[in-house]
């Protein structure tokens, strides 16, 4: 939303606008914790393959995870080092607050500091001195990742390392040949949304390693991780696949034919014995590739 000058419109309707502003970023954040947390939950062996891989040398003790939503690779890294105590940072209260919940469910609260903060501040609040910096798929999100990079760079302790985390697009759920009123519905969704993508976040699917060696970071390793979980499935890839539709849905539905768009409604439909859930078919299909490099 783009907010009217102060010189121009009275001070109380910009109070307005910019709380109105909030709300909405609130409540899409909201949403997504829905996803978020169902995408950590489906897609927990994966997050602890790849943690299990970094070549950390030294165990660290601190730990920042840069973008981290409502927690998935926070307490994937708690879980791996368990002397650890991790600052976890997002500019979303919703996602800190899911996070807090999580900690303290999982007995972790004592090793979890939150940090409200925005990446694409010139200057970030004290962060400390990690020695192992975790930024899954937040990087793409920033107006300027390489001064991001550049930041981290700086505040990671000599000889630390950075694992940068980074999506190959949004999981696939439904075989080719679905649904059978409209074959191939989920790929047209794809490439409408990727194309939205490529105009709102130009850095998804950077080369992360080209960006960190020019950051001033020595790239260790590069691991791509396939997924492909299912069938048969489990209830929570069958609401992760609902959750995750939907949201696809709401980006694409003004892209869509009047036909696919219906088609669409059906897999949605709760209680349609077409919808999504009720489908044996589904599968998690999608990749995800991290970097490992080296202040030195």
């Amino acid at each position: 939303m783009n907010h009217p000058s102060p010189h121009t419109t009275h001070p109380a309707t910009h109070r307005l606008h910019e709380q109105e502003h909030v709300t909405e970023h609130e409540h899409e954040a909201g949403d997504q914790a829905e996803i978020l947390d169902l995408d950590a939950e489906v897609l927990a062996e994966h997050i602890a393959s790849i943690t299990a891989w970094l070549p950390v040398g030294t165990s660290p003790s601190r730990i920042l995870d840069l973008g981290c939503g409502t927690g998935a690779g926070t307490l994937a890294l708690l879980e791996r080092f368990p002397e650890a105590e991790v600052t976890a940072v997002d500019v979303s209260d919703a996602h800190l607050d899911r996070l807090r919940e999580k900690a303290g469910a999982a007995g972790a609260a004592d090793r979890v500091r939150v940090v409200r903060a925005d990446l694409d501040a010139t200057a970030w609040p004290a962060l400390g001195t990690p020695e192992l910096v975790w930024a899954s798929a937040s990087l793409h999100h920033l107006a300027d990742p390489g001064r991001a990079l550049r930041q981290v760079h700086d505040l990671l302790a000599p000889g630390g390392l950075f694992a940068v985390v980074e999506l190959a697009g949004f999981p696939r759920f439904l075989p080719e040949s679905a649904p059978k009123d409209a074959p191939g519905l989920e790929e047209r969704c794809h490439a409408a949304l990727d194309r939205h993508h490529a105009e709102r976040l130009p850095h998804r699917g950077a080369d992360w390693g080209t960006e960190l060696a020019k950051a001033g970071f020595t790239v260790e390793g590069e691991r791509t991780v396939t997924v492909d979980i299912g069938p048969p499935h489990t209830d929570a890839v069958g609401r992760y696949a609902l959750s995750g539709l939907r949201r696809i849905r709401g980006g694409v539905a003004a892209l869509l034919t009047a036909e696919d768009l219906a088609a669409f409604d059906r897999l949605l439909d709760p209680d349609s014995p077409h919808g999504v859930r009720h489908r044996t078919d589904l599968r998690v299909r999608t990749e995800r590739t991290v970097w490992a490099a080296r202040r030195t």
